[in-house]
């Protein structure tokens, strides 16, 4: 008897204050899915994601800030390859956030983050964000504890703020196992294409792995809220992941009263010749 496939988004969700225990074991699961199944699924809905964006940027009104987090080699670029190819390039924009400038570390942390938020009627995808400020922040000893633990509140206010002005906030935690982060690092030495991926500062922050599992893990219950939740999405399989970051962008999308706008003149009148 064919295992019963669960819609993962409820499944992936974070519920506000939970504590989130992360375990190798979970970046693994299928929740009941075939590779073919979740390959055939995922290509129709990346159809239906196209439409809603362009109906999104039609509409105007609403925007959708996408927050893609994961320690290194858990597929954060991958994942904008395969599932956000479905979005039209004209509305949507990609920003990898990557040690702060000279000129952002003058300003408040949030403020190279606000920069990127999306316009109404797009769509932004954070490759990392501003939830690097409790994490590297942390681990490194970059800030005193008691500034690093303020941002939490801080980061929650924020996205409220966001949600407040209709931009939804997605929020997606790419959880991989060690052993699939070894694999894929010793994938990056080894082939010529992806050598350039590969920093060998990677292995020290490797070496901090417990350290990083903790701060996600008050990342993921100190900042998962009703309206901005996180979601932790398996990650070791890379068809499973595909098929929840598409399943929690199209519910996302879906529950936005979508609307294309009234023409400014009245079409039977018109005749083109």
């Amino acid at each position: 008897m064919a295992k019963a496939r669960t819609h993962l988004p409820a499944a992936l969700r974070v519920r506000p204050g939970r504590r989130c225990p992360l375990h190798d074991r979970d970046a693994d699961r299928t929740f009941g899915w075939s590779e073919a199944e979740a390959r055939m699924v995922t290509a129709q809905m990346a159809i239906r994601l196209e439409e809603l964006q362009y109906k999104m940027y039609a509409d105007g009104r609403y925007a959708l800030l996408v927050v893609l987090q994961a320690i290194d080699g858990g597929g954060k670029d991958s994942t904008i390859r395969h599932v956000f190819s479905a979005f039209n390039p004209q509305g949507c924009t990609v920003t990898a956030f990557k040690a702060p400038s000279p000129e952002e570390l003058r300003h408040d942390y949030l403020w190279r983050i606000h920069r990127h938020a999306p316009a109404k009627g797009e769509v932004a995808v954070f490759n990392r964000s501003h939830y690097e400020d409790v994490l590297v922040v942390r681990v490194d000893n970059l800030a005193p504890r008691a500034v690093w633990q303020a941002r939490y509140q801080q980061i929650n206010q924020f996205e409220s703020l966001l949600t407040g002005c209709n931009t939804r906030v997605v929020k997606l935690f790419l959880q991989i196992s060690r052993d699939e982060q070894k694999q894929r690092f010793q994938q990056r030495v080894d082939e010529g294409r992806k050598q350039w991926k590969f920093d060998p500062d990677d292995l020290r922050k490797r070496a901090q792995w417990p350290q990083y599992q903790r701060a996600y893990e008050d990342m993921l219950s100190k900042c998962s809220t009703r309206a901005t939740p996180w979601y932790v999405v398996p990650a070791d399989r890379k068809w499973l992941r595909d098929l929840a970051v598409s399943q929690i962008l199209l519910e996302t999308l879906e529950s936005l009263p979508l609307r294309y706008p009234a023409p400014k003149y009245n079409p039977k009148t018109v005749r083109i010749r």
